[in-house]
């Protein structure tokens, strides 16, 4: 059973940081694609970084680009999101999720629109202006 599990969210203003760990278990894939979403209320579900654990490629959402980097640690089988320079417009639920489609599903960007077949609760998020 895959189970994705998130941690490190909280309340920090403008400017700040966090990171954000998904500990992933229960399963075998080695090439698959770890990623991180986030819903903030009233708005549709946004893919925001992604991992092919195959290589250790790495994608981003235009809108995070240059402030967060996704990262990972096999020998804990985690991913983190280190998060810098936040606005409050990056407040919202974030979500850890998991597809073994790696490969092209992972840097064709299909994971950002298609979404991920395993998903962890979620870590809440909040960035006070």
């Amino acid at each position: 059973q895959v189970q994705l599990v998130e941690s490190g969210g909280g309340s920090v203003q403008a400017g700040g940081s966090l990171r954000l760990s998904c500990a992933h278990s229960g399963y075998t894939y080695t090439r698959n694609c770890v990623g991180w979403f986030r819903r903030a209320p009233g708005n549709e579900r946004e893919g925001v970084a992604a991992i092919y654990k195959g290589d250790g490629s790495t994608y981003y959402a235009d809108s995070v680009k240059g402030r967060f980097t996704i990262s990972q640690d096999n020998a804990k089988n985690t991913v983190y999101l280190q998060m810098n320079s936040l606005k409050p417009e990056d407040t919202g639920m974030y979500y850890c999720a998991t597809d073994p489609r790696g490969g092209t599903y992972c840097s064709g960007g299909y994971w950002a629109s298609i979404g991920m077949d395993y998903l962890g609760k979620g870590t809440l998020v909040t960035i006070s202006s």
